[in-house]
């Protein structure tokens, strides 16, 4: 059977709730680690999403690896391609998002794509184009401080308009609930009015559902994982996809570690609710930027502490904190710093007997798995909202819950790793 949807995703935690999105709603999904130079058997998949790490590379890189990754999903026989985002649409005023759907846009031969970041699961909402946080607009919600891609505006038609060349217009509220052949008839009439994007707006999964049938005949989609949510029922009304399946939960026995990259406040809250009950230890980015012997340190003190319960190494800090460290070393510098830094320690560390291990922050799991050369991820139940357990493929035996800075109730550690027991 050829793979039905294929999916492209700027990095690794996205590429995993789109899966996980996709796994809830029928469709068997693997989540592959970059584009595959050797030869890969994604088994009986029908939705394949390559994990990339082109958020904050540069706009001519992304594209070049998004480009190629295309080209891959077309040779399995994709018939729908997706390009999953993040759902606070983190960019920087000169993409990557824009360039990117620019140019699948162009490779596919196709003159219009859906742009919506929505989830309403997590709180993530679009309304007249505009995108909200919980109860707050993006430009007023934590985002704003982002270290590397800070949200300094809510709307999403001047967002993508400032990186892509193509114009912009909006799907608003009262078509969507209109149904889905509302929607399709708009972006139809957007398409014809020469607009290569139709922002659309989001409240509900309802919506989300509806946007997704209403796409059904458009090669590219683009958004966060929720607009993802309609997409399967569009194959299986023709006959080409089963009832869903539920997921199971990948069985890996074995050491228990958070990894902590991302800064977020929802990250933050996490770590704090584990602080006082588990073994935590701080990666400092200014000693390891300075040849400091920190990660043998950690990997002693860690290993040292596996009795103790699951052991926390986490470079996270509050907005304060990144700029000072950042004003010494410069943002790529202590970014790379702290990436590289986690990744040794969790190839250390799975060398010593780690197996179940759970990583808070885009940029720090693409870093994990790229370090433990993790080629594939079949995927298995969810823990939250966007963020299943999942379990590498080939003979690493090691569960892994990739988890966006973002994402995840304050007891989000203690659960994951909970529902292994």
């Amino acid at each position: 059977m050829s793979v039905l949807l294929g999916a492209i995703a700027d990095d690794f935690t996205g590429a995993t709730d789109l899966c996980n999105t996709l796994v809830k709603q029928g469709m068997r999904a693997v989540q592959v680690i970059g584009v595959p130079r050797e030869a890969l058997d994604v088994g009986d998949a029908e939705a394949v999403v390559v994990a990339l790490k082109s958020r904050s590379n540069a706009p001519r890189d992304a594209v070049s690896d998004s480009l190629e990754a295309l080209a891959w999903l077309r040779q399995l026989g994709a018939e729908q391609f997706f390009f999953k985002y993040c759902s606070t649409f983190d960019s920087t005023a000169r993409g990557n998002i824009g360039p990117v759907a620019d140019s699948l846009l162009d490779a596919l031969g196709a003159d219009f794509a859906p742009v919506c970041p929505a989830f309403p699961a997590n709180g993530r909402t679009v309304y007249q184009g505009n995108l909200f946080v919980g109860q707050s607009l993006l430009a007023e919600s934590p985002m704003k401080d982002h270290p590397l891609t800070p949200m300094r505006d809510s709307n999403l038609l001047r967002l993508m308009g400032a990186q892509s060349r193509r114009r912009v217009g909006l799907v608003d509220r009262a078509t969507v609930a209109a149904g889905a052949d509302a929607v399709k008839s708009a972006f139809r009439d957007l398409a014809r009015d020469g607009v290569g994007y139709g922002v659309v707006d989001a409240i509900s999964d309802d919506d989300l559902l509806t946007i997704g049938e209403a796409a059904a005949e458009l090669a590219l989609v683009t958004g966060g994982s929720g607009v993802a949510l309609g997409l399967p029922a569009n194959f299986r009304r023709r006959g080409l996809l089963g009832d869903p399946a539920p997921a199971g939960l990948p069985a890996v026995e074995g050491r228990e570690v958070v990894l902590a990259g991302s800064c977020s406040a929802a990250t933050r809250r996490q770590l704090d609710h584990v602080r006082d009950t588990w073994p935590c230890i701080r990666l400092d980015a200014l000693r390891i930027a300075g040849g400091d012997a920190v990660v043998d340190e950690v990997v002693e003190r860690a290993t040292g502490a596996w009795d103790d319960g699951p052991v926390v190494v986490y470079a996270s800090a509050d907005p304060d904190e990144v700029s000072r460290v950042q004003a010494v070393l410069g943002v790529e510098r202590a970014g790379a710093a702290v990436e590289s830094a986690i990744a040794s320690v969790a190839r250390a560390l799975v060398e010593r007997g780690a197996r179940r291990l759970v990583v808070a922050g885009g940029e720090t799991s693409g870093a994990v798995v790229s370090a433990l050369g993790v080629r594939g991820l079949v995927i298995g139940a969810e823990i939250d909202p966007g963020v299943p357990w999942t379990k590498a493929l080939g003979e690493l035996p090691v569960a892994l819950a990739l988890k966006s800075g973002n994402f995840g109730g304050e007891d989000f550690f203690p659960r994951a790793f909970g529902m292994l027991s």
